[in-house]
């Protein structure tokens, strides 16, 4: 993947430009893998049984796509505003990962799924510490 610079402007503050842009990767990544699981696992024989799982890479990656999507905007950056959806996106990947844990010996799918949202939970937890 090619990184080309983009124009930043001056309100951006201190923030480390390679943690950001690591987080906004890891969320993209992290929304595409719990997709990829919640589908995955509609099409296992016992659905009923990953219900909450399902549901959790739903709530998961539409939250991570927030976040991609809120720390892509730099104009008028507001630093309470990143904090907590970098603290909403780090719960979620949490719980997500937690939850497909519990399936990721018998579904590869939630295996990868909760190393992305672990991964993805590090990546917002260590921006949100380099906000402070």
């Amino acid at each position: 993947m090619t990184h080309r610079s983009a124009p930043r402007p001056a309100d951006l503050g201190d923030i480390d430009q390679t943690k950001l842009t690591r987080c906004i990767e890891e969320c993209i990544a992290c929304a595409q893998a719990c997709t990829a699981c919640a589908d995955a696992c509609l099409s296992e024989g016992m659905v009923g049984d990953l219900a909450k799982c399902i549901r959790t890479d739903m709530d998961c990656a539409d939250i991570c796509t927030a976040t991609a999507a809120v720390l892509s905007r730099h104009t008028g950056y507001d630093a309470n505003i990143t904090a907590a959806i970098l603290k909403a996106c780090a719960m979620v990947c949490k719980a997500c990962a937690d939850e497909c844990g519990q399936h990721a010996d018998m579904h590869e799918h939630c295996r990868v799924c909760a190393e992305a949202c672990r991964s993805c939970e590090q990546a917002c937890n260590e921006l949100l510490g380099a906000l402070a």
